[in-house]
């Protein structure tokens, strides 16, 4: 017979931590509580489901066909690029690799680049933007967003008031870092360059997706010429808001040839500065 007292289940296992309202404040892991000398099991089993989510978001392959499909149902996209996305290959010949090797992943290989040549000479265009997509370290963030922000961004950009823009075909690169757009923007003589890729994975934030803007994109492109606009989804940057980033920071490096330290971003700040004769125009300084 077990003479054990029953446990009351109003008890409360876990001793809560004082700063527990700040969690409505962020994802970040504070104020656990404690259970014993330890962290709750439910905070436990979240933390591991989320280093789970991180690690899949790495090494999980980029579905190209999926993208491809994605790319090509949306009608702004096909009606605006010169044909159908194309795929090329960076260095890399396989995800360790990969992991192991940043270098191989900044750089297409010479089959590719002869690919994306082969085809500017063909059609004897010249682009204004290209823009490029590749896995990074989160197939996941360019499965989930990629496509529904290039619609959004492409649409600001054929209805752009000041400028005619001439796209690139959409490029997808295997295994790529944020540098192989400087090679893709470099085949295709493009002013500048745009690469959407995975962000590296956080505990709260498996599916990131970054982009980068580059001014005449060549090989050895140092990334002090870069703009970024960083964690794109959802529950961080929504798509709108990134989009009107990028179409900012594009018309103006189209306007002043310049791209990453030499061009900043001011589109929230339009009211507080005069990008004419940069001067600050704020309430102190400002003549009525």
């Amino acid at each position: 017979m077990d003479n054990r007292p029953e446990k009351s289940s109003d008890i409360s296992q876990v001793t809560d931590n004082p700063w527990q309202s700040l969690r409505q404040f962020t994802s970040a892991r504070i104020a656990l509580g404690r259970a014993g000398n330890s962290i709750p099991t439910d905070e436990m089993l979240a933390f591991q489901l989320d280093h789970a989510k991180a690690r899949d978001a790495v090494h999980r392959p980029l579905n190209i066909e999926q993208l491809v499909a994605q790319l090509c149902a949306k009608g702004t996209i096909t009606n605006h690029t010169p044909c159908l996305p194309l795929v090329v290959n960076s260095k890399v010949s396989d995800r360790l690799i990969y992991l192991q090797r940043p270098d191989l992943g900044r750089q297409l290989d010479d089959v590719s680049m002869q690919k994306l040549i082969n085809h500017r000479d063909s059609s004897k265009n010249s682009y204004d933007l290209s823009i490029v997509i590749a896995d990074g370290l989160s197939s996941v963030a360019i499965q989930n967003h990629a496509a529904a922000v290039i619609e959004r961004l492409i649409s600001l950009l054929a209805n752009d008031p000041k400028y005619s823009w001439t796209l690139a075909p959409i490029t997808i690169v295997k295994q790529g870092r944020v540098a192989c757009g400087d090679d893709v923007g470099e085949c295709y003589k493009a002013k500048i360059s745009l690469i959407l890729i995975g962000e590296r994975p956080g505990l709260t934030s498996p599916d990131s997706m970054g982009l980068y803007i580059t001014w005449y994109p060549a090989r050895g492109t140092q990334d002090s010429r870069r703009n970024c606009i960083s964690n794109i989804r959802p529950e961080g940057l929504s798509y709108n808001k990134a989009c009107e980033k990028a179409h900012y920071l594009l018309t103006e490096s189209l306007q002043q040839q310049v791209s990453g330290v030499y061009l900043k971003d001011r589109s929230d700040h339009s009211d507080e500065y005069n990008l004419e004769n940069n001067a600050p125009t704020h309430f102190l300084t400002s003549k009525k």
